[in-house]
């Protein structure tokens, strides 16, 4: 069934574009049209029912031609048959009806009726399709829409063969067919009444069949002008007009009405084309036949009784055809010597007409019907323009006119009986033609003229070079002795002034003497006696006014609207000159005996006036004070008020007069006059003061009452309203609301009593006017009473009554109205409640007038309506909490999203563009759905896009299919993506809302849910069509390529938004996402459920070098690289004059013009444009020539200039609109490609292949992009961040999880041996990022992140291999290898290639970018001096020859870092957000610094240390404040965190740098020690002796790692110094000796090798036992410091010394040996499961993970591969500390020991003379052995440990260990011995 939608589509993208149709449209529409013949050659159609397919359906099962054997049940069969016996269908056809049902609506669940009802009306859907594809195609041919010739002559041809083959026979079948009582027609009694239309709306079957006639009755009207008619299709053609006459007897619809309209104007058509297509040598077809033509004539002059009003026209018709038949047989001189039969055809048919007066009969029942006016305006125009052709043919032909002139002779001898016209006349301008003549109606000369006025009323253009109507005219104008023809004719010439060519000839026909009695001199005259005769009157005392006679007063009527016409449609400049004194029209305004509708034919000539220059307003308005009645308040109203003493004023003639003949005619004009007057009105200073009067009246007297009011003439009512409201309507837009009316309405509404005299003094209309709003006063209960008759009401009578069209517009008005006073309220309410409240809550008082005006989006008639109404949908949507409910409540919840649901889809369906995004419908309902989105549920999205209200809106299962609603339209939409350059917004916005949709919390999970299906699983499509396509030019389609860059970004963000959120536990989520992968990279998505992720890859070194085809994420990143539109043009080069550009920068740049009322405004998109019309009202304003009176420039060029130059502005700022408008779009875009890009990176990588390729190109093109010159530096700065991800990802790729290692025979050396990216794509990278670097256009802000990208990749070219992992513990991995030492060779090699290159590479910009670094390091922000410091600490690391230190000594640089460092202070404490930033600058600082001094060596050392790099540290007051700060943690916690951070970013980087000094200590010599180098640290310590011994009394088993690694700083840096010192004045020697017996006795634990805290601490503790264990053992050779054997019984005499005793140091040699045997038995089990690692199962290898607590790098769906290798780096990190551990404490073994070796060497051991203490001396050997025995008895079983420790697993040569070992344990054997 989609076939005939699928050629309605191909024709109304073709030919209803709004461009010219493409080559392949062209082809397409003719291949559609090729492969739709048959179905439109036997239009509608269908096989009837047959017993054999009855049969097969009966029996449940049914074999469709192009699909498998189908299986039905009971109800399918029942549904089946019930369709066949309703439609007259055939039962197969109706099985493939219920299967395009289901697949269109979703059947499931629906009750039988429902189904019944949905498939009958995608039938007859299908057929209106069909029937609308025929039409448009017959449209295309016969109205020339300026299509090439070849595709109009294809068309053409095709209509012409299916037209011969019987296409209009089939019309004409159809027409009567489908108006029978029956299955085939509309249905017969048992049929269902009622079907579901394509929207689910349930409408009359009857209905759509009576639409299905009309549209075929055009199509059949269209088809004459195709190709004649035949004389049979004539006659059934009159055959079936007679029945349809007939039946609107009966039935009077619109649509049946409108049907026979369709066959009268098929037989004037037929007949008149036919004859003018005739030539003299080539016969008119109908005249062929002799018979045809009797025995036609026979049957059209036969009387048909109750029908002759609709044959009249045909009889006319028929009359002008024998007449044109007559002139090509013979010439019309010779007319009189015709046959006699003809002519008396023709004589017939004349008397005939004007006996029935056909003109008459025309008028009355065919043009001036509601539903002649309200049908097809293409058909109505092809009605006209052959009733133009009609006509003048009739009025061409000698007999003809022979005729008319009899006819207008007896016009002229018609008496009128003399009637007066005084003020209670009841005639009305309307009827002032229809008067009876004699009793007997119109005349035909009359009714004649009438008739060619309404034939071009409507069409004015087909007067164009009428020559034959123009001498018509000046035949009609002669000699005019009654009143009836006069003014007919007037009329005539009112109408024929329509355009501005005529009006020009009209006014040169009353200008002149081409009429005796009829001119412009007649009406001046006639009113200038009147107002004489008046004046007179009222002169004379106690005179009667005069009486005014009807005919005068008729004439004058008609005169006047010629006037009017003539000065409506004038030309511009000729107009101007065409009446120079126009106060006659004035001068019987404000008499009372002028009956009021000629009052109002004067009030609507002088509105002509008005517009014509502002010299004639001024006039007018002059004039009116004068001469008008006393209600008008113009300018100096009540100094001109009391010149005149009018007899009654406009309220007296309104409720007195007017009232009592129930018409208005004055009135009306009067509000016309002023609503003109007051719109031209350009100082609106006084904001409508002025016309408060005006205001008042028509409030109080004439909207006001007007329900009230009888009419006899429902025009003349809404005349009336409509002019109240448009009053007010503009009362509220052009007067804003201010400040101060906020007090003094407050103040107005405390007054309990206000004069009526006083209130008018203050008043102002636009207050009163929101005042009676928000109290659900006068004004606002009779716009909701227009309103409150609802959508279908006003509908109704739109379309049957002649008056619809000004009901339309009032209800216009007043949603217009409606919403004004919703912007302008809530301005007002906060201050004046309670007595005022917002227009919303007024409103909400009656459910029934919330309903009413938001259901007029049903209203398609106007697309204002429909504009306003969705517009008070956005408001009240923002404004009622409770809408939603309201609605429901009111049960028009359904009906309101069916409405929605059927504008947007309606607008989708459009084949022009709309400009204006404001004024489109479908945008407007975009952004109403997108508002509301996040607002509390249920909102009014919500209900449109049909989610669950009766449940959680959460748990809403969508389904689109089974409710008609917006979402359904909008999948629709972007499923199918048609008409691009139309819909764009609507495919840009429909992105927008699935993406909101997705992200907010409430509906995001319903809609991934829906689109996660199969059946909406467009995106990935939409990839290749809309993603990667060509962008439009910005040339011809700039809208377009704006739009299509939004689609594309909207896209994007909705794909990454479910890469992102997706729930991968659900099997749909997990492979939408795997597709979207797949596709955006171009390959296959990796298995979630495999257990392998490190997969061998071939080719593994030429990672980042191979050719591989683009994926998608690339061409994405083409279509963005494009050189974005420049927005910079200045002024200067658009506009030369100096005035005008100072004149047009203040308007731009005033703050002001960014508000409401100002020259920008925001779009739909958030973009801040430029207004035209206001920049040109304020370009004009600022230029005061506005107004000709007020121009300063003097003469007409520089007047010109000054347009010229506003001009040029406003074409300036279009394109600055446009340009900026590109602008984001671009950057949209990327910001979308970027979500994309980063998320897959992030997220979803491990389900790619080749994953480090592909984060390789993307990082190459993102680098080759930025550093573009065409692209911006806001696109720079996305990319950047791009290459950031990629670059990291890329890092974690090699050093994580590599990907391309299988698990087959995975080995540690093919962890270590894998390759990412070749050294040729890592030199790309870099070059390319410095390229990027060095861009011309570029920002601090850009560089910080384009730096940190340059550490990335250092860190990524960095060593795979852990340098704390020792060649030892490799060794012992690769011994079962072959090869190994090769490739840990080439490796090495490689790598060393790389970091050179990389070298070389900077080093050829080094000059430029280490000025950029250094720039931003010394004058940049906070945060960019911090990265631009790491940068070099990075140069600093790939530096050779010393090149980077020697560039940064010329520059001076290390000298101002130090100046930096003295000069940093933290003057408000640290605390603040500057202050934390400065500390992290000298973090960074101290970072960099103490890099070159690890660097170089000692040179580098040097180099800091011979630039006063200690005496400016000790100058800085960062360090100066550690004392003090620990002063107060103990009073002041707050400070603690600050404290915190001070620690780590300024105290421990300082003593990092200082220990690192300490390294020129060693390497000298003793002198130079002592002299320089030891006294410049010494006095650094002794400078901070608070803070080196707040660290040394820290307590170490309570202290973090921080604290221990500042211990051991402290520590390093004392025991290379201090030993120097002389004098211990400051303590620090008794505190290392403190923390000496602390943590020399502590008993060490046995920590698991996992247990990561455990591990630091162990490692930290032994570190600091070295360090203090090396500064005791300096004391002990150096200073021949010797200890005691153990504290003696005094405990107060050995905590006075504190100096470590030899028992301590066998404690702390049994802690060192017991860590040992554990450390060389861990790093054995490590280095066994580290070579079974392929053999390990799942769940052992979760269990090293879960020890060495990485469980955070993994997740639930990481496959086995990855664990493995998460577990071996894991264990190869912990072996590589266990080495270290080993390493550390081997020489603090030996140093014990040696202490220990020297003692017992040295000396012998006694008691001291106090016997306190066993003390080292020379000597006494007495009591030795008793002395040192339990030294000994302690020492010897550690000394058997140590004899026993494992070179295999030490990993170390011990022989020299054992030997010192050896020698220790004889000796003190000895001692024992002895």
């Amino acid at each position: 069934m989609s076939s005939a939608k699928q050629l309605l589509s191909v024709i109304e993208s073709a030919l209803l574009g709004p461009s010219p149709p493409t080559p392949a449209q062209r082809v397409e529409l003719m291949h559609a049209l090729r492969k739709s013949r048959p179905s439109l050659q036997s239009l509608l159609s269908y096989p009837p029912p047959k017993p054999s397919d009855r049969a097969q359906v009966q029996a449940k099962e049914v074999r469709l031609p192009d699909s498998s054997l189908i299986s039905l049940d009971d109800q399918d069969v029942h549904i089946a048959l019930k369709l066949s016996d309703d439609l007259h269908l055939n039962e197969v056809e109706c099985v493939r009806l219920l299967l395009s049902a289901n697949q269109e609506w979703g059947l499931m669940g629906r009750e039988p009726l429902e189904i019944l009802r949905l498939a009958a009306g995608l039938w007859y859907t299908e057929r209106r399709d069909r029937m609308t594809a025929l039409y448009t195609l017959l449209r295309a041919v016969v109205l020339d829409q300026g299509f090439e010739s070849d595709i109009l002559a294809d068309i053409q041809k095709y209509l012409e063969e299916l037209i011969n083959l019987g296409l209009r026979q089939r019309f004409i079948s159809l027409i009567k067919e489908l108006n029978r009582e029956e299955p085939a027609g509309f249905g017969g009694p048992q049929c269902e009444h009622y079907i579901l239309d394509s929207r689910g709306a349930l409408v009359e079957r009857a209905a759509v069949v009576s639409r299905e006639r009309l549209i075929i009755g055009h199509c059949l009207v269209l088809s004459v002008l195709v190709v004649r008619t035949s004389a049979k299709e004539v006659k059934d053609i009159y055959s079936i007009l007679k029945d349809s006459a007939a039946e609107l007897n009966e039935n009077s619809s619109t649509t049946k009405q409108q049907i026979a309209f369709s066959l009268i104007f098929s037989l004037v058509i037929a007949f008149i084309s036919d004859a003018l297509s005739a030539v003299p040598d080539k016969a008119a077809i109908l005249s062929h036949d002799a018979s045809f033509i009797n025995e036609f004539h026979d049957i059209v002059m036969t009387s048909g009784n109750n029908v002759d009003t609709f044959l009249d026209g045909v009889r006319l018709a028929w009359a002008v055809h024998l007449m044109l038949i007559q002139d090509m047989v013979t010439p019309r001189e010779h007319v009189p010597n015709a046959s006699s039969n003809d002519l008396e055809k023709i004589f017939s048919c004349l008397e005939v007409i004007f006996k029935n007066n056909v003109f008459q009969s025309l008028l009355d029942n065919v043009l001036r019907t509601a539903a002649y006016q309200n049908d097809d305006e293409d058909m109505i125009y092809m009605y006209n323009a052959y009733l133009h052709k009609l006509i003048t043919c009739f009025l061409s032909h000698p007999l003809a006119r022979d005729k008319v002139k009899e006819a207008k002779e007896k016009a002229m001898s018609m008496l009128i009986p003399y009637r007066t016209a005084g003020s209670h006349d009841t005639f009305a301008d309307k009827n002032l033609n229809s008067e009876p003549a004699i009793g007997f109606g119109p005349a035909p000369f009359v009714s004649l003229l009438e008739f060619v006025s309404e034939i071009y009323q409507r069409e004015p253009e087909l007067l164009a070079g009428n020559d034959v109507l123009w001498t018509f005219v000046t035949f009609a104008g002669e000699d005019h002795t009654n009143i009836q023809t006069l003014v007919a004719f007037l009329k005539m010439l009112s109408t024929l002034a329509s355009s501005q060519e005529g009006a020009s000839k009209v006014f040169e026909l009353l200008q002149g003497k081409a009429f005796r009695s009829v001119g412009w001199s007649t009406l001046f005259d006639c009113l200038n006696i009147y107002a004489e005769k008046f004046k007179q009157s009222l002169l004379t005392t106690g005179a009667m006014l005069p009486e005014f006679q009807e005919g005068d007063a008729k004439a004058l009527v008609a005169y006047l609207n010629v006037l009017q016409k003539v000065m409506e449609n004038g030309s511009p400049t000729e107009r101007k000159n065409w009446f120079p004194d126009i106060e006659p029209l004035f001068k019987l305004l404000s008499h009372e005996n002028v009956p009021p509708y000629l009052k109002g034919a004067l009030r609507n000539a002088i509105a002509t006036f008005v517009p014509v220059s502002p010299v004639h307003r001024d006039t007018i308005w002059s004039f009116l004070e004068q001469y008008d009645l006393p209600v008008v308040v113009g300018p100096h109203l009540r100094n001109a008020a009391q010149s005149v003493a009018p007899v009654y004023d406009m309220q007296f003639e309104l409720n007195e007069i007017e009232a009592r003949s129930e018409r208005y005619p004055s009135t009306v004009s009067f509000l016309n006059l002023i609503n003109i007057l007051i719109s031209e009105e350009r100082d609106v200073s006084d904001r409508g003061h002025r016309f408060i009067g005006i205001f008042r009246f028509i409030y109080d007297h004439v909207f006001g009452p007007f329900p009230q009011r009888a009419y006899a003439d429902p025009h003349e009512k809404w005349q009336l309203v409509v002019a109240c409201l448009q009053h007010f309507h503009m009362i509220l837009r052009m007067y804003e609301v201010k400040d101060e009316d906020i007090v003094s309405g407050i103040e107005k509404s405390s007054l309990a009593v206000v004069t009526q005299s006083a209130s008018l003094q203050t008043q102002l209309p636009v207050l009163e006017l929101l005042k009676d709003f928000m109290s659900g006063k006068t004004v606002f209960r009779n716009v909701m009473s227009i309103l409150l008759p609802g959508v279908n009401s006003v509908i109704a009578e739109r379309t049957s009554q002649t008056y619809g069209q000004l009901l339309e517009k009032a209800v216009q008005l007043c949603l217009e109205i409606i919403v004004l006073v919703l912007e302008k309220d809530l301005i007002l309410s906060d201050f004046w409640r309670p007595l005022y409240q917002p227009l919303d809550i007024i409103l909400s008082q009656d459910h029934n007038q919330v309903t009413a005006v938001l259901e007029y989006v049903r209203y398609d008639f106007q697309p204002q309506i429909q504009l306003c109404s969705i517009r008070i949908m956005s408001i009240l949507s923002s404004r009622m909490v409770g809408l939603v409910q309201l609605l429901l409540k009111s049960n028009a919840a359904n009906c309101l999203v069916e409405d929605y649901a059927a504008c947007l889809e309606l607008r989708s369906e459009e084949s022009q563009i709309i400009e204006n995004s404001s004024n489109d419908p479908g945008v407007l309902i975009m952004q109403v759905l997108i508002d509301n989105i996040s607002r509390p549920a249920p909102n009014i999205a919500h209900l449109l896009l049909k989610f669950d209200l009766d449940s959680p809106i959460e748990r809403t299962m969508l389904q689109p299919k089974f409710h008609y609603s917006c979402l359904k339209v909008v999948l629709e939409i972007l499923e199918k993506l048609q008409k691009p350059d139309v819909n764009a917004l609507l495919h840009e916005f429909g992105f927008q809302l699935l993406y909101e949709l997705c992200l907010d919390p409430v509906t995001s999970g319903p809609t991934m849910e829906l689109l996660s299906i199969k059946r909406y699983q467009f995106f990935v499509k939409h990839l290749d069509t809309i993603g990667v396509a060509p962008l439009p030019k910005r040339s011809s389609n700039q809208a377009l390529r704006i739009s299509s860059l939004h689609q594309r970004a909207w896209l994007l963000k909705l794909l990454a938004l479910e890469l992102h959120a997706a729930d991968m536990d659900s099997t749909n989520h997990r492979e939408v996402c795997q597709r979207i992968l797949a596709h955006l990279f171009g390959q296959q998505a990796t298995d979630l459920g495999g257990d392998h992720i490190i997969a061998h890859q071939n080719d593994a070194e030429h990672i980042g070098t191979s050719a591989v085809d683009k994926n998608k994420v690339l061409e994405l990143l083409e279509v963005l690289q494009f050189r974005s539109p420049d927005t910079t043009t200045k002024l200067s080069q658009v506009v030369t004059s100096g005035k005008y550009q100072v004149m047009a920068e203040e308007i731009l740049i005033n703050p002001a013009t960014s508000e409401k009322g100002g020259i920008y405004y925001y779009t739909e998109r958030g973009d801040r444009l430029i207004d035209l019309a206001s920049l040109s009202d304020k370009l004009w304003q600022k230029l005061n020539v506005v107004h000709p009176q007020l121009n300063s420039l003097g003469s007409e060029p520089e007047l010109n200039e000054v347009r010229e130059t506003i001009q040029l502005l406003l074409r300036w700022a279009w394109k600055y609109n446009k340009n900026l408008e590109e602008q984001a779009a671009q950057l949209h875009m990327l910001t979308g490609w970027s979500h994309i890009v980063e998320i897959s990176a992030s997220r979803r990588l491990s389900l790619l292949d080749n994953r480090s390729e592909n984060l390789y190109q993307v990082l190459d093109a993102t680098l080759s992009a930025s550093a573009s010159p065409d692209c911006s530096l806001k696109m720079a700065f996305v990319l950047s961040q791009v290459a950031l991800t990629c670059m990291a990802k890329l890092r974690d790729e090699r050093f994580l999880s590599p990907d391309s290692l299988s698990a087959d025979g995975f080995t540690c050396l093919d962890m270590i041996m894998v390759k990412q990216l070749s050294n040729g794509a890592c030199h790309s990278i870099l070059f390319k990022l410095t390229i990027a670097i060095l861009r011309r256009e570029s920002s601090e802000a850009l560089r910080r992140r384009q730096y940190a990208l340059l550490l990335s990749y250092f860190q990524y070219c960095q060593h795979v291999l852990d340098p704390d992992v020792p060649a030892k513990i490799l060794g012992c991995l690769f011994d079962e290898q072959d090869g190994d030492d090769t490739d840990l060779q080439k490796l090495d090699k490689e790598q060393l290639e790389l970091a050179r290159a990389n070298f070389s590479i900077i080093k050829k910009e080094a000059q430029s970018i280490l000025d950029l670094v250094i720039k931003d390091a010394s004058q940049g922000s906070e945060p960019g001096k911090t990265i631009a410091f790491y940068v070099l600490d990075a140069l600093v690391c790939i530096d050779h020859d010393r090149y980077f230190l020697n560039q940064l000594q010329s520059r001076g640089f290390l000298r101002s870092c130090f100046m930096n460092i003295s000069n940093v202070s933290f003057q408000d404490g640290g605390h603040s957000l500057d202050s934390m930033q400065r500390a992290c600058t000298l973090e960074a600082e101290l970072a960099f610094l103490l890099r070159i001094s690890n660097k170089y060596g000692k040179s580098g050392a040097q180099v800091l240390l011979s630039m006063g790099a200690l005496e400016h540290i000790s100058l800085s007051k960062a360090v100066s404040m550690q004392g003090s700060r620990r002063l107060v943690d103990s009073k002041n916690r707050s400070y603690i965190a600050a404290e915190v951070d001070k620690q780590r970013m300024v105290v421990t980087p300082i003593l990092r740098l200082v220990f690192s000094l300490t390294s020129l200590v060693e390497k000298s010599d003793i002198f130079e020690v002592k002299n320089k180098i030891v006294r410049e640290i010494i006095d650094f310590v002794r400078g901070h002796q608070l803070l080196f011994d707040q660290v040394l009394r820290q307590d170490i088993s309570a202290g973090d790692e921080l604290t221990i690694e500042q211990i051991n700083l402290v520590v390093g840096i004392l025991s290379k110094v201090w030993p120097y010192e002389e004098i211990d004045v400051h303590g620090f020697v008794q505190a290392l000796f403190a923390m000496m017996r602390d943590l020399f006795s502590l008993e060490s634990g046995v920590p698991s090798f996992a247990q990561q805290s455990q591990k630091k601490s162990e490692l930290s503790s032994f570190r600091l036992s070295f360090s203090l264990m090396s500064y005791l053992y300096f004391l002990v050779t150096k200073k021949m410091l010797r200890l005691q054997v153990s504290d003696g019984g005094d405990y107060h005499t050995a905590a006075a010394s504190l100096q470590p005793t030899l028992t301590l140091l066998a404690s702390l040699l049994n802690s060192v040996t017991s860590a040992l045997e554990r450390a060389a038995e861990e790093k054995s089990l490590l280095l066994i499961k580290i070579q079974n690692i392929n053999e390990l199962s799942r769940q052992e290898v979760d269990e090293i993970i879960n020890m060495c607590l990485q469980r955070d790098t993994l997740s639930a769906y990481d496959n086995l591969q990855k664990r493995r290798y998460i577990a071996m780096v894991e264990m190869c990190r912990i072996a590589g500390n266990k080495d270290q551990l080993i390493t550390l404490l081997l020489p603090l073994a030996e140093q014990v020991l040696n202490v220990l070796l020297i003692h017992f060497q040295d000396s012998s051991l006694s008691s001291d003379a106090t016997g306190t203490s066993g003390a080292i001396t020379y000597g006494s050997k007495s009591n030795s052995a008793q002395d040192v025995s339990p030294l000994c008895e302690e020492l010897i079983p550690i000394l058997e440990r140590l004899e026993l420790l494992n070179e295999e697993k030490i990993g170390s040569n011990l022989k020299v260990f054992h030997r010192l070992v050896s020698s220790l344990k004889e000796m003190m054997i000895e001692k024992l011995s002895s």
